[in-house]
C-alpha cells in the first residue's frame, strides 16, 4: 500500500522516492527498519537515491567508494550547525549558531584536545582506577557465583567510572547512591532520546521534561563545585562557560549533562554487546582472556582484588584480539547515520565523473551499517568473528569491495568533522572494562536465550538490546 513517485526534479538530481503521506513522507516506515529500506532502493535505483522524510529530503550515498567525497567537502556540506540545533533541544540549552555566544563552538572545540595524546594517557588512567574500585567493590560482595542483569551491570559499572572519571567524586556519605539516582534517571531521559532527536516535542513525552529538569538540576555550579578530583576537559569547559555572561547557570548545566550524555550514551551499550557475544563465543573468550593473562604475566602484574593493575596506552594497543572483539561487535551493534547539510545549491562531483545537484538545505547521508552488514566486505555478516580484524597476529586494516581497498571499512563513531572526538577515550574504557573484568572473574551466562537488537535508535549510534539477559560471576581462583 505504499506508492513510490520516482521522478528527476531537475537534471542531474536524483531519483526521488515521495510517500502518499504529505510531510511524513517515507519516516514510517524507515523508522520501521531503515536497513531493509535503504537496500531495497538500492536494488531498484541504484547507489544515489533521494528519500523525502517527515520534511527533509534527504539524499543517501550507498556506495562505500564515494563516501570520501562527501567527507572531504566540508565546506559546502556542513555538520555542526544541523549538530548544534539538535543537541539545544535535546538536552535545553540554548544554540551556540546564535550570534549571542561568539566564538563558543569553536573554544569548546578546542577542549577535545584533552581527548588526545598525553592528556589522554591521564584521564585514561583515572578511568582506570575508578573501574578497579568498582571491580574491587563488586568482588568485596562476590563470595560465591552472583548473578545480574548483564546490561544493568555494564551500565552501573559504567556510568558510576565515567562519572567520577570526568565530574569527580561526590564526596557526601552516600556517594554512591547521588550517583545511582542520576543514574536511574539518565535512563528514563535516555529511553526519550530517539523521540527527542526526531524532533518530538517534549511536553508529549510524559515525565521525560521532569526528569531532565532534574538532570540538568545536578549540574549546577554548586552542586560541582562540592564533587572531587573531576577531569581537566570538564574544567576546561566550566573555563570557557564562565567567560560568556549571557550563559546562564541553568544553561551551562545543561552542557554539562549533555557531555555527560556524549560521554555514555553510546558506550554502555557498546559495552554491553561487547560482553555479550564474548560471553556467547567461548573460543572468543579464551582468546581473549589468554591475551590479558599473557599481558599480566608479561610486565609481572598480579590480578585479585587487591592488586592495582596499569596499563600504558601502548600496552592496551596491543591486546589485537581485544581490540578486534571490540570492532566486531561494534560493526554489529553500530548504527549512526552521518549527515551533511548542504549550504548551497551546488553539484557534489563523485568518482567516475558522477555528478548529484543537491539544493540548498538538502541532507546528504551516508549510513555505513550497510557496509558493516556488506556480505562483499566482510564474509558472512551476520556472524560474530571475533578476530575479524586480526591478520597472522596483527591488527588487519585493509579491507576490500569487488577487489578494490576500501579507505572506510568500519565507522561506528561516525566521518570527518562529524567524527566522535571521544572515540580513543570510549575505546579505552571499554577494554579497561572487559580487561578487568576477564583479570578478576569467572564469567558465564545463566540464559541460553539470544538477544537482539532494539531498531529503535536506527541511525542514532549503537543500538540497545531488546531484553536485558542474566549472566554470574565470581572471583577468578
Amino acid at each position: 500500500y505504499f506508492f513510490f513517485s520516482v521522478f528527476n526534479r531537475k537534471t542531474g538530481e536524483p531519483p526521488l522516492i515521495n510517500g502518499w503521506i504529505p510531510y511524513l513522507g517515507k519516516a514510517l516506515i524507515f523508522r520501521k527498519d531503515a536497513f531493509k529500506f535503504l537496500l531495497d532502493q538500492q536494488k531498484k535505483l541504484g547507489d544515489i537515491f533521494t528519500v523525502y522524510i517527515a520534511g527533509r529530503y534527504i539524499t543517501f550515498i550507498m556506495d562505500p567508494f564515494q563516501y570520501v567525497y562527501v567527507i572531504r567537502n566540508s565546506k559546502q556540506l556542513e555538520f555542526h550547525e544541523f549538530a548544534d540545533k539538535m543537541a539545544s533541544k535535546t538536552f535545553d540549552y540554548p544554540a551556540l549558531s546564535k550570534g549571542k555566544f561568539p566564538d563558543l563552538k569553536e573554544n569548546l572545540h578546542r577542549i577535545y584536545q584533552y581527548l588526545q595524546g598525553k592528556p589522554l594517557d591521564i584521564i585514561s588512567d583515572h578511568m582506570m582506577k575508578n573501574l578497579q574500585d568498582i571491580f574491587e567493590w563488586k568482588c568485596s560482595q562476590a563470595t560465591d557465583w552472583e548473578t545480574e542483569k548483564m546490561y544493568k551491570f555494564c551500565c552501573s559499572v559504567m556510568f558510576e567510572a565515567s562519572f567520577v572519571t570526568l565530574y569527580g567524586r561526590v564526596p557526601a556519605a552516600d556517594g554512591h547512591k547521588v550517583i545511582s539516582e542520576i543514574r536511574d534517571k539518565f535512563i528514563k531521559f535516555d529511553a526519550s532520546f530517539p523521540y527527542l532527536a526526531a524532533n518530538i516535542p517534549i511536553e508529549l513525552l510524559g515525565a521525560t521534561k521532569k526528569v531532565r529538569k532534574e538532570l540538568i538540576h545536578h549540574f549546577l555550579l554548586q552542586n560541582m563545585t562540592k564533587w572531587l578530583g573531576g577531569s581537566k576537559v570538564v574544567q576546561a569547559r566550566q573555563d570557557i562557560f564562565e567567560k560568556y555572561e549571557l550563559l546562564g547557570d541553568y544553561d551551562k548545566a545543561a552542557h554539562h549533562f549533555a557531555f555527560l550524555w556524549a560521554s555514555v550514551g553510546n558506550t554502555i551499550p557498546a559495552t554491553f554487546w561487547a560482553m555479550y557475544y564474548l560471553l556467547r563465543h567461548p573460543e572468543a573468550l579464551a582468546a581473549v582472556r589468554d591475551e590479558i593473562d599473557h599481558l599480566l604475566q608479561s610486565t609481572g602484574q598480579k590480578r585479585g582484588p587487591t592488586y592495582n593493575i596499569h596499563l600504558t596506552r601502548e600496552q592496551l594497543d596491543n591486546l589485537v584480539y581485544l581490540e578486534s572483539a571490540l570492532n566486531e561487535s561494534l560493526r554489529m551493534c553500530s548504527s549512526s547515520m552521518n549527515i551533511r547539510i548542504s549550504q548551497e545549491d551546488f553539484v557534489l562531483k563523485l568518482e567516475g565523473n558522477q555528478e548529484v545537484g543537491l539544493r540548498k538545505g538538502d541532507w546528504i547521508a551516508l549510513y555505513p551499517q550497510i557496509l558493516h552488514m556488506d556480505p562483499e566486505v566482510y564474509e558472512d555478516p551476520k556472524e560474530y568473528k571475533f578476530d575479524r580484524y586480526i591478520e597472522n597476529g596483527k591488527k588487519k586494516t585493509t579491507f576490500y569491495k569487488g577487489g578494490r581497498k576500501l579507505k572506510y571499512f568500519l565507522m561506528p563513531f561516525g566521518s570527518g568533522i562529524s567524527m566522535c572526538p571521544g572515540r580513543f577515550l570510549a575505546m579505552n574504557e571499554m577494554k579497561m572494562f572487559l580487561f578487568l573484568l576477564l583479570a578478576h572473574f569467572d564469567v558465564e551466562l545463566v540464559e541460553n536465550k539470544a538477544v537482539r537488537l532494539d531498531n529503535s535508535r536506527m541511525g542514532l549510534g549503537i543500538l540497545l538490546p531488546d531484553a536485558d539477559i542474566d549472566f554470574r560471576y565470581k572471583l577468578r581462583s
